[in-house]
């Protein structure tokens, strides 16, 4: 959410901002936020003079009513300006009956409104003009059929979408054996890979509340993601950033104490509303998924820096596995509204002969830290807005098609790198049952 103070003074950037991103649609939502930020701060200034004066008369009232003692037509004064007192609180009691409404109203448009994007971000309508910025790792195409992600766990009688299908419908799995612990081995290694990067481990809760869930992610992706717990102000979480940029709601943070970075783990859950095609079946884009996450809370000057480095953390993590990957980066039209700037960490598919996504990296400015109220107290004593950022470190299952993918052998076997052995009991290699 942008500073209201941003988009009275600087209307046609937030106009020209809109249009970067396509949603021209939201254009006159800009005029209808000025006139309502005109009307409230009318009404409050108004209010505001009611009351004053308001103490003014109170006084003379008093002052008069004091010298009707001794003079009884100072009485008759008194009671005059009690009525003009009176005439003015029926004003004061609509004025202050406005401003929560005016409030609300200019909340909930402001809320649709983008964030302004950062002028490096390439100008498109939607993620075909994302833009490739890099390699890393020599992408391999084996002489040999790579079959499907779902074909290849089933030689090891690793997965069960039938029993999955049973007991909770489309988009759920059962994982088992070397396939299960692989999955186990991979998170347990982004886990280690972080700490030693020196963030700090959370499992934070699996639930959270509407205001949280309203200071994360903008309307559209709350509609697409978020599973509702009926009879209850809780939803589940899509990620484990939502409820750990939310432990900061309404806190200010000593300066001093930043960079904040943490890594946690936890179950997703996704509606995943308008998921299609091919490559959304099996394990590709499911309900519920487990995942390893970076988050960072830091000084505004610093979030760039920070954003450098959460992808190419990524990107050493992808390629300690022997993945290939690339960068590719979120154009205008596909950022959500939350983010300043945004890139994918793509991994090579060896049977589809291209890259699909295995992290998002973002930063998000201070629109997460504005809603939520998170703010920073510097050395002067002065308080300002953080800015947040987040990234996926690893996100199994996508992370094990990658994976089986690219350490499948012709016999049908699967390698397992010198990193993860220590996560799968010292195999260094997994060997098919079927």
């Amino acid at each position: 959410m942008l500073d209201i103070r941003f988009v009275r003074e600087n209307p046609e950037a937030v106009k020209e901002n809109i249009k970067k991103k396509f949603q021209d649609q939201k254009l006159p939502l800009v005029d209808e936020i000025l006139e309502l930020d005109r009307q409230l701060r009318a009404a409050k200034t108004e209010a505001d003079g009611l009351r004053a004066n308001r103490n003014k008369l109170s006084k003379q009232i008093g002052m008069l009513m004091g010298q009707a003692k001794k003079d009884p037509s100072k009485k008759e004064e008194a009671e005059a300006v009690k009525a003009q007192v009176a005439a003015q609180a029926a004003r004061l009691a609509e004025l202050e009956a406005q401003e929560p409404e005016l409030e609300k109203a200019l909340t909930e448009k402001m809320m649709v409104i983008p964030n302004i994007i950062d002028p490096s971000v390439p100008i498109g309508p939607d993620d075909s003009c994302n833009v490739e910025l890099a390699r890393f790792g020599e992408p391999v195409t084996p002489d040999f059929e790579v079959p499907y992600h779902t074909d290849i766990m089933e030689r090891f009688d690793g997965i069960d979408l039938d029993a999955a299908r049973r007991v909770a419908g489309n988009g759920f799995y059962y994982l088992k054996g070397d396939i299960a612990r692989l999955h186990s081995a991979v998170l347990a290694y982004a886990r280690d890979f972080m700490i030693d990067k020196g963030f700090v481990y959370h499992i934070p809760p699996y639930m959270i509340r509407s205001a949280v869930v309203t200071g994360v992610m903008s309307f559209a992706e709350m509609d697409a993601m978020m599973y509702k717990i009926e009879g209850e102000d809780l939803y589940l979480i899509g990620t484990s950033e939502h409820s750990m940029i939310g432990s900061f709601i309404d806190q200010i943070i000593d300066e001093e104490k930043l960079p904040i970075t943490y890594t946690s783990y936890s179950p997703c859950f996704r509606k995943e509303k308008g998921a299609h095609g091919i490559e959304e079946r099996g394990v590709y884009r499911i309900h519920q998924f487990e995942k390893q996450e970076m988050i960072v809370v830091c000084r505004p000057e610093e979030s760039m820096d920070w954003y450098e480095k959460m992808w190419r953390y990524s990107v050493e993590l992808f390629r300690s596995m022997d993945i290939p990957v690339r960068q590719l980066e979120c154009c205008s039209g596909d950022l959500a509204d939350l983010k300043v700037k945004s890139c994918d960490i793509e991994a090579w598919s060896p049977r589809q002969q291209k890259y699909f996504e295995v992290c998002s990296c973002s930063n998000l400015g201070d629109a997460q830290a504005r809603r939520l109220r998170i703010r920073v107290r510097g050395a002067d004593g002065k308080l300002y807005l953080a800015h947040t950022l987040n990234n996926t470190v690893v996100a199994p299952p996508r992370m094990l098609i990658a994976f089986l993918e690219n350490h499948l052998q012709a016999d049908g076997s699967v390698t397992i790198p010198q990193p993860l052995r220590p996560y799968m009991g010292g195999k260094e290699v997994l060997i098919p049952s079927k």
